[in-house]
C-alpha cells in the first residue's frame, strides 16, 4: 500500500472513501483483479494499522470466513481471538431461561462443521485486513484526510480531499451508516431510530458459557451474551440513552453488580475486563445504492439492527456483489454496471432489512400485546423443527451467492 499524500491530482480506477473492514476488503479484491484503487479515510494511519478494541464482537458466517480466506485476511487473525458459536438461544420475559428457543446445527450438517459461526473482535478483523492491504502495491492510502466535496466530470467523479483533487472512474462510499458520501451526493435513506443505545464490553465470569450465545428480551431491556475465549462473554446491553450513559460511567464494582442483576446471575460472578463502548441504535437503508459513477457498500448502503448479527456479513456481500458487477466491464463506473450491482444487493438486503426491523420492534416493545405476541411466537417456533433448521442454516450461510 502506498501513501498518496504527496499526489496533487491523480486519476484512479477506483477511489474508496472509508478504510473500514468493507472498504479494505474491496480494495484487496480490486487489487487481486488488477484494478488500482486509493483508500481515503479521515482516521490517522497509525489508528488504521493498529485499531483499538471497540467492544464489538462480529458473528462471522461460514461464507464470510471463506471470503476472508480468499482475501488472505483470515490467516492473520490470531486463533485465540476466534471463538466458536455452537448454539444460539432466544429468551423472552423473566421466565425465558426455562423454555428458550434454541438454534443449533441443522440436520444434515456435515460432520466436519462444528459451529454455527465464529465470533471475532471487530478490531482484529480490521487489523488483519489492513495488514493485507498494506502489502499490496496496487492500493494507495490517504489517511488522516477529509473529503470536502464530490463533483462529476465527463468519464470520472472527482473527490476534493484537503484541497487536492482525486479523480476516479468509480468512487465507492464505504464510510458507514452515517455516510457523508451519501449525503454529499444527495442520496436519502430510511432511518429507523429505535431511540435506544447499546453498551458493549467484555465480562469475565465464573460459570462456563459452553460457546452458547444468548439473546434475552426482558421487559425494559435487551441483553445479548456472546461467548468469547478465555472464560468471558461479550455483553451487549440495549437501554434508553440516559440509562446507558449512567452505566458507561458507573464505578466498576457497582457496574459488575448491576450487570449480574440484569442478567439474572446466569453466569455466576461477573467482572468487567475491558473498556465500555456506547453506540446509538439506528438502522439505515439508502434510497439508492448507486449514482453517477458512485456505489455505496457496507453500512453506507445498509446499516442493519444487530439483532440478527448480519451487518458485517452483508457488508462483505456488498463488496462481493460489486466485484461481480465490475467483472469484465470496459467501463467500471458505467450506469449498466452500477445498476446490476444495485439490483442484486437490493434483492439480497431489502427482505432481511424489513424482517429484522419488524423482529426488533416486536421484541423491544413492552406493551402487553407485544409481550403476548413474542411469547406466542417463541412457543410456535419451538414446535417447528424445520423452521429452526432453516434459521440455523441462514445464520451459518455456508452457500455461495
Amino acid at each position: 500500500m502506498r501513501d498518496a499524500r504527496t499526489d496533487r491530482v491523480t486519476m484512479w480506477d477506483v477511489a474508496i472513501i472509508g478504510a473500514g473492514p468493507v472498504g479494505l476488503a474491496l480494495a484487496i479484491a480490486l487489487d487481486r483483479a488488477g484494478v488500482r484503487s486509493t483508500l481515503i479515510d479521515r482516521t490517522p494511519e497509525q489508528a488504521l494499522a493498529d485499531p483499538a478494541f471497540d467492544g464489538r464482537e462480529i458473528a462471522l458466517t461460514h461464507h464470510t470466513i471463506a471470503q476472508l480466506e480468499g482475501l488472505g485476511a483470515w490467516a492473520g487473525i490470531p486463533s485465540v481471538g476466534i471463538s466458536a458459536l455452537r448454539e444460539a438461544r432466544v429468551e423472552t420475559g423473566r421466565e425465558g431461561a426455562r423454555n428458550p428457543l434454541v438454534f443449533d446445527l441443522p440436520q444434515g450438517t456435515p460432520d466436519h462443521v462444528e459451529a454455527l459461526g465464529y465470533l471475532v473482535s471487530n478490531h482484529m478483523i480490521r487489523k488483519s485486513l489492513f495488514d493485507v492491504a498494506a502489502a499490496r502495491p496496487g492500493i494507495t492510502l490517504r489517511a488522516g484526510a477529509r473529503v470536502e466535496a464530490l463533483y462529476a466530470r465527463p468519464g470520472a467523479l472527482h473527490v476534493r480531499v484537503d484541497g487536492d483533487d482525486v479523480a476516479a472512474r468509480l468512487v465507492v462510499g464505504a464510510d458507514g451508516r452515517f455516510s457523508r458520501v451519501r449525503e454529499m451526493r444527495g442520496i436519502g435513506a430510511i432511518v429507523h431510530d429505535f431511540r435506544r443505545s447499546i453498551l458493549v464490553c467484555r465480562m469475565a465470569h465464573d460459570a462456563p458459557h459452553h460457546h452458547i450465545a444468548t439473546q434475552w428480551f426482558d421487559e425494559g431491556q435487551t441483553v445479548a451474551l456472546l461467548p468469547v475465549n478465555g472464560g468471558a462473554s461479550s455483553l451487549v446491553l440495549t437501554l434508553p440513552h440516559d440509562q446507558i450513559e449512567r452505566l458507561r460511567t458507573l464505578e466498576q464494582s457497582a457496574f459488575n453488580a448491576e450487570i449480574m442483576r440484569r442478567v439474572g446471575d446466569r453466569l455466576g460472578a461477573m467482572r468487567l475486563v475491558s473498556t465500555r463502548h456506547v453506540y446509538p441504535l439506528k438502522a439505515v437503508y439508502a434510497h439508492r445504492f448507486a449514482a453517477e459513477r458512485l456505489a455505496l457498500v457496507g453500512d453506507a448502503a445498509v446499516g442493519m439492527h444487530p439483532i440478527t448479527a448480519h451487518g458485517f456479513n452483508l457488508g462483505l456481500r456488498s463488496q462481493e456483489g460489486l466485484m461481480a458487477a465490475l467483472a469484465g466491464a470496459d467501463d467500471i463506473g458505467s450506469r449498466p454496471v452500477l445498476r446490476r450491482y444495485e439490483w442484486q444487493h437490493r434483492k439480497e438486503t431489502a427482505p432481511l432489512f424489513a424482517a429484522t426491523n419488524g423482529i426488533a420492534t416486536l421484541y423491544t416493545r413492552d406493551e402487553a400485546p407485544f409481550r403476548v405476541m413474542r411469547k406466542a411466537g417463541l412457543k410456535l417456533a419451538q414446535s417447528l423443527g424445520p423452521f429452526r433448521d432453516s434459521v440455523s442454516a441462514m445464520l451459518m450461510d455456508r452457500g455461495s451467492k
